[in-house]
Parts: structure tokens; sequence; C-alpha cells
């Protein structure tokens, strides 16, 4: 089977500035996922091209999405704008949108404001935001269909690499490509679960160019001043036992256990990495690509880059017996047959 490179995403961002650009954005958009810096950037975006500065406070208004009702939100789409070439409504953390039910927002009020927006006037645009997005809704499928639904997804490398290197510009600094890749790879952007986002990242740099003295950044005034997240720690765990470190092993998983995560939760995320390291190992085996693994387990490229260099220092036959003493120890754990604590000292020490 012959794999395709794939092709770089043209992220949300990036559609949002076009369209606005070329004059073909929707009157009703729908912005929504993890990267609510980028959102916030679009919605700050459409106030600087529709909204004249001397009339901003009348004829930009913002709701709470999770008190609004449909009534005071038609009631302000139908005020005209008074300078601006656009009356802006925003909707902030609009949770219908994302399948919560939300008291005072009955089925009513759904089928009222989905049959609103299909004719919306002209001199409005409305803007709803929420962390994620429930396709299934019939308020969802209203909005897409009477507008334009946009998610702001985490940034692909390319992309991630960019902004670090824009910040650092803008503050008259470089930093080599190798030690910002590192950086990522430290912050745990990409890693499953991770609560990380380009607010963190940005706020990290903000942090390294405050306390770094020289002109050109390196990876030791990223990481002194950033704070690794439980992903990293864990991936640090593995590597150190991978080198046959075991003492440094035991060190981070000390460092982990004292952070107050949930044991569970770690264990959960130690299985994932030998998980994913295993599947690497055997697609390697087959003599996949990094494109066709990425594909196939439809996981980040930079996880699978991780994954891949860890899973050299093992075998197949050491993963595999890693990853079934793994869940052996949950269930050692779940059943009481073991002490939470010290379940998860013999498996590194098995390792």
């Amino acid at each position: 089977m012959a794999y395709q490179r794939k092709q770089p995403t043209v992220h949300a961002y990036q559609k949002v500035q076009k369209e606005m650009k070329d004059g073909k954005l929707k009157q009703v958009l729908f912005f929504y996922g993890r990267e609510t810096y980028l959102s916030n950037w679009a919605t700050e975006a459409l106030i600087s091209k529709y909204i004249s500065p001397v009339s901003k406070e009348l004829d930009v208004s913002q709701f709470d999405g999770t008190l609004v009702n449909v009534r005071d939100l038609i009631n302000t789409c139908e005020t005209l704008p008074l300078f601006s070439e656009k009356k802006l409504v925003i909707v902030k953390d609009f949770v219908p949108l994302s399948g919560i039910k939300r008291k005072g927002f009955t089925e009513e009020d759904e089928k009222k404001l989905i049959e609103y927006i299909k004719d919306l006037p002209k001199t409005t645009m409305l803007v709803f935001m929420a962390d994620t997005a429930d396709k299934r809704r019939k308020l969802y499928k209203g909005v897409a269909e009477a507008g334009a639904a946009y998610e702001f997804s985490p940034l692909e490398e390319k992309q991630l690499v960019a902004f670090i290197q824009k910040r650092l510009k803008s503050a008259e600094r470089i930093a080599k490509p190798a030690a910002i890749t590192q950086f990522i790879s430290y912050t745990g952007y990409y890693d499953k679960e991770s609560d990380y986002d380009l607010y963190c990242l940005e706020n990290d740099i903000k942090k390294a160019l405050f306390f770094s003295q020289t002109p050109e950044l390196t990876l030791a005034d990223f990481t002194g001043t950033a704070s690794a997240n439980m992903d990293t720690n864990v991936f640090a765990m593995i590597d150190a036992l991978s080198k046959g470190d075991k003492q440094q092993g035991f060190l981070l998983l000390h460092n982990i256990l004292q952070s107050g995560e949930n044991t569970y939760k770690i264990l959960a995320l130690i299985c994932s990495q030998f998980e994913l390291m295993f599947c690497v190992k055997e697609m390697q085996t087959e003599g996949l690509t990094l494109s066709a693994m990425v594909n196939t387990l439809g996981v980040h490229e930079f996880r699978i880059k991780k994954a891949v260099q860890f899973a050299q220092r093992y075998s197949v036959d050491h993963l595999r017996k890693m990853l079934k003493r793994a869940y052996e120890v949950d269930k050692n754990i779940k059943s009481g047959e073991l002490e939470q604590g010290l379940a998860l000292e013999l498996l590194v020490a098995e390792s």
C-alpha cells in the first residue's frame, strides 16, 4: 500500500484571515477548540476590521453564553451600528453548542435561535465561542448552515516554531532551531490530554526573555523558567530507564507522585507511552514511514517522533513484556493487591 505525505493543514486562523481579506466571511460564526488564544485573536481581528474606534463600546456587544437569553440576544442583533461597518455581537462560552444542557435555554429557545440566524440583519455579525463543539446538535448544524464553524486546534509544528520565532524577533533575540524544538518537546504542547496552550507558551517565552542575559536563548534559558507537564516527566522517566539509569527513573517517579497527580492517571499515561512505542516499533519493523505511522495511528507527528526516539532503545519483545507488566500493575492496584506507590516502584524496578 502506498502512503502519501500528509499535506500541511490550513489552520482556522489562516482561514479567517483570508476570508476576511477577501470579504467572504459569513455573518454567523462559531469559534471553538483548544486554542482560545487564536479564537480570541480572531475576534479582535474582526473588531479591527469592522468596528470604528469611536463607537466601539456601542457597536460591540459581548454576552456570557452561560447566562444570556435568546430574547436579549436577538434584540441586540437587531440594533444598527452607529459609526461602524457592522454591529458585532460576541457570545462567549456558549455551552449549548458544546452539547451541554443549560438552565434557561430550552428546546424552544434553540429552535427560535436557529430560525433567527437564517435571516440575520445584514449589518450584524454574530460570533459564538465555546471550548468544544457537538456536531450532532441541531443548533450546531443550524449555525454551520447559516454561517461557518472554525476549529482552533493546536498549531502544526512549523506554525508553532514560527510563533516562537516571531516573539523572539520582536524582542530582538534569537534561538537555534534545535533549542526551539527541544523546548516544544519539554512543554508537552503536543502530548495527549495536555492543557498546555499558546497562552502558557507565550508566558514561558516572556519569562525566558526576562531571565536570559544573552542575545541568543539556549534550551536551558527556556527550561529554566518553564514547568514541564506530567507527560514530559513520564517520558523523561522512560528515557532514564531505557538508558539503564534506574536511580534517575526512581527519582523522576517520586517527583511525579509528589506533584499530587492521581496514581491511576500516572499509570494510564505510562501505559499510553509504552503502547505508542510498541506500535511504532512494530511499524518500523514492517518498514512504514513516519507519515504512514501518523496516518495509521492518528497521533500527532511530534509525538510519533518522540516515540521513535525512545523505541529504538527497546526490542519489540521487551516493549511487549513491559506493556503486559503495566497492565498487570493496573489490575493489582485496582484490585487492592498492591499499594499504589509500591506498585509503580516495582514497575520501574522491572523496566
